[in-house]
């Protein structure tokens, strides 16, 4: 009995036809995957950015010190964060602890939260209200700031919380929208840089004079870039403040 033929419509397709469009189907899909190998093969490493969850809550004692962004330099530590540290911070959501730190700016003060950790880069995620920050007993002082003189860097301006772990890759144009945003929420900022600088590729990056990153430098987030600025240890942190004038997109 011979096989019916196969129709579409009222139009039979020979056999010979049908393995062509078979070939041809399997090719075209053979090939979108081969694309997308590629295209996932070329693009930037996400690293190991990650919410620390396996170490616990963290709970450390320290100076708060605005500059302008949040900075606590601990006195007292754990196992995980040691005396010495000196912790950006952030809220839940796309928020900073602006409001919180502002009181206490320059005194002693207990936070508590989940680690956000990348290679040498720590942020601490804090609990909500008096849970995640409080005023300590005692009294310290900040370390004195080290001038580490006039530079000029190239790399990426990111918001410290996605690069740090909250996000990944938390880098790159596909991330600028949403690095943008945790920035206008007060998200520290931080450079990230394509070259070791005094040991260390995560700057915190301001404007000069201890002013908050200028709005003129919002269009280069996520962009690779050239800036020049000066750089000044705070306890174990870098921080660039940086010439918007002096910025540049580099192709």
């Amino acid at each position: 009995m011979k096989p019916k033929p196969f129709f579409v419509g009222y139009f039979p397709i020979p056999k010979a036809l049908r393995m062509f469009l078979l070939c041809a189907a399997l090719f075209v899909v053979t090939l979108m995957a081969a694309m997308g190998f590629v295209m996932g093969a070329v693009q930037d490493d996400p690293g190991a950015g990650a919410y620390r969850f396996d170490y616990g809550r963290q709970t450390v004692t320290g100076v708060v010190e605005l500059t302008p962004y949040p900075l606590l330099h601990v006195t007292q530590g754990n196992d995980r964060i040691k005396a010495g540290d000196t912790l950006m911070m952030s809220a839940g959501g796309k928020a900073g602890v602006d409001a919180r730190a502002v009181s206490l700016d320059g005194q002693m003060a207990q936070v508590s939260g989940v680690v956000l950790e990348r290679g040498s880069l720590n942020m601490l995620q804090l609990r909500g209200g008096r849970n995640g920050m409080q005023a300590a007993q005692g009294t310290n002082r900040a370390p004195a700031p080290v001038d580490e003189g006039r530079w000029k860097l190239t790399g990426e301006i990111c918001d410290g919380k996605c690069v740090a772990g909250s996000m990944r890759p938390g880098r790159g144009l596909a991330h600028k929208a949403c690095a943008n945003l945790c920035l206008l929420g007060g998200v520290p900022p931080v450079f990230v840089s394509s070259q070791p600088v005094l040991d260390s590729e995560f700057l915190l990056i301001t404007g000069p004079d201890n002013t908050p990153l200028p709005p003129a430098a919002y269009d280069a987030v996520a962009q690779f870039i050239s800036v020049e600025g000066h750089i000044t240890r705070r306890g174990s942190l870098l921080v660039f403040a940086i010439d918007t004038d002096t910025l540049e997109l580099v192709k």
